[in-house]
């Protein structure tokens, strides 16, 4: 997956991201989504849990900073 300006200048593409959200409707469907672009999914607690349940690889956000919460 990556961006286009609409000016035919592609940016570098999307290999990993972090989401962490309150409300989870439509969070599977995001995810998928991104799962299917290709995208490393990162996430936090009950968001990663919610992603997980539904199928979806996802990397909990203390496995990439040692930490277990981003703030």
């Amino acid at each position: 997956m990556s961006i286009d300006d609409g000016q035919g200048l592609a940016h570098k593409p999307i290999r990993r991201a972090l989401v962490s959200v309150y409300d989870k409707t439509g969070l599977v469907d995001l995810a998928r989504g991104l799962h299917a672009a290709g995208v490393e999914i990162v996430s936090t607690g009950s968001t990663a849990k919610t992603i997980a349940g539904g199928g979806i690889p996802v990397t909990p956000v203390e496995d990439v900073t040692g930490f277990p919460e981003v703030l």
